[in-house]
């Protein structure tokens, strides 16, 4: 039968320097935050310990790097396709040409 999900998860972020090794106190800090968090998820039922699992995935994908957008000349630079401003003013001028307006 499979552990449970979360508690898996926890221990391999936990991962504690070998015995007689010292420890900073952003690492101790960071340490008693994953044991008291793994304490509290404990203490929860099963459906709650996957809501925790779910959350904490959900904030990995928040924070993680977002890719830049590319340019879209970018994604047509190998079609051979060349648009002008010129281009751009035609075909902006053919679509507002029947739009209702009143001019002051």
């Amino acid at each position: 039968m499979k552990g449970n999900p979360l508690e898996e998860t926890a221990a391999e972020a936990v991962s504690l320097p070998p015995s007689g090794a010292s420890i900073s106190s952003d690492e101790e800090k960071t340490v008693s935050i994953e044991q008291s968090v793994l304490e509290k998820m404990r203490a929860l039922p099963p459906d709650k310990q996957q809501e925790v699992l779910d959350f904490v995935e959900f904030l990995q994908r928040k924070s993680g790097l977002k890719q830049p957008r590319r340019s879209l000349r970018g994604l047509w630079a190998d079609l051979g396709v060349d648009i002008t401003e010129e281009d751009v003013a035609k075909v902006r001028k053919e679509m507002w040409k029947d739009f209702p307006r009143e001019d002051i």
